[in-house]
């Protein structure tokens, strides 16, 4: 008999090892969802990890109330399990002021995610949160340990990371320390969307392609997904065959044209394809904005 583990066998072995270590140290675990697949991976993941027991820490949405419409509904689908707490955080000051992806710039994610993060984890005395991150996303995410501690404020410090040799994990927190853990550092996009396959979990339908009314913006095609999205002028809304790789807040998050509609067809297209997921994501190229490493310091996740 073949006993020799597979690539995503030793992944997945990996991320629940990561997963049941925090959980043993930690006094007060969440798991950060988003609805995308890197979270429905990672959920999936949990489950697999402290089963046939309910999940030992719950899920947190820090919510920017500009999400897609299919996140939405996949996050009330996930919530309506028994066996799931999801608490969703939304910025008092965020709402109070009406910040928007539209007149805001970077304040928007700053208010929205960065500080309504911090606000979440204090406000639920939570000690450490899973992120879905990997390091092949964005240059500065590939800098980051597993473990990713942080002080009092939940300021990162990108030149104070304790050593991973051989994944060996120090996971012990200093007095008023947190932790950011990432249980899918070293996967790719490809090896998320095969373990997509193989496991057949689900997730939301913009990742497939699809008609949807769009407009083109700045290079980038973004989606018309309610009534809150602004036109400029001279733009008119029309239908293209469309998926997302990486959705986010929706008038910040590009699509691609593309006619892959199942999950196959994605990973035959990734295998074709040379560029970054994030390549749509507004927040990244952003000028006026900090760059990720220095959102990342001020305690972006």
């Amino acid at each position: 008999m073949n006993s020799r583990l597979t690539h995503l066998d030793r992944l997945e072995a990996e991320s629940i090892f990561i997963l049941r270590e925090t959980v043993a140290e930690a006094a007060r675990p969440v798991m950060l969802y988003s609805m995308g697949k890197d979270s429905a991976v990672m959920l999936h993941l949990a489950k697999k990890a402290f089963f046939p027991s309910p999940l030992p820490f719950p899920l947190l949405h820090v919510d920017t109330t500009w999400k897609f419409e299919d996140m939405y509904a996949m996050r009330d689908a996930v919530a309506a399990d028994p066996a799931i707490e999801l608490i969703v955080h939304k910025t008092p000051e965020a709402l109070e002021k009406g910040i928007n992806p539209f007149d805001h710039g970077p304040l928007h994610t700053d208010m929205w995610k960065t500080q309504g993060l911090k606000q979440a984890l204090d406000k639920h005395g939570f000690d450490a949160a899973f992120g879905g991150a990997r390091r092949d996303e964005e240059k500065s995410r590939a800098k980051e340990r597993v473990f990713s501690f942080r002080d009092k404020s939940h300021r990162w410090d990108p030149k104070r990371q304790r050593p991973e040799l051989w994944s060996l994990y120090n996971v012990r927190k200093n007095k008023g320390e947190s932790m950011r853990v990432f249980p899918l550092s070293n996967w790719t996009e490809l090896d998320v969307w095969q373990y997509i396959l193989r496991e057949g979990i689900e997730v939301v339908p913009l990742y497939f392609a699809a008609e949807r009314p769009t407009v083109e913006r700045d290079g980038l095609i973004l989606m018309v997904d309610d009534e809150r999205m602004r036109l400029e002028p001279d733009e008119q809304v029309i239908s293209r065959t469309v998926r997302f790789r990486t959705p986010g807040c929706y008038p910040l998050s590009g699509a691609v044209e593309s006619d892959a509609a199942s999950v196959e067809e994605i990973i035959a297209e990734m295998l074709a394809s040379a560029t970054s997921e994030r390549q749509g994501r507004i927040i990244d190229k952003d000028a006026g904005a900090s760059s990720m490493e220095k959102k990342k310091q001020e305690g972006y996740f």
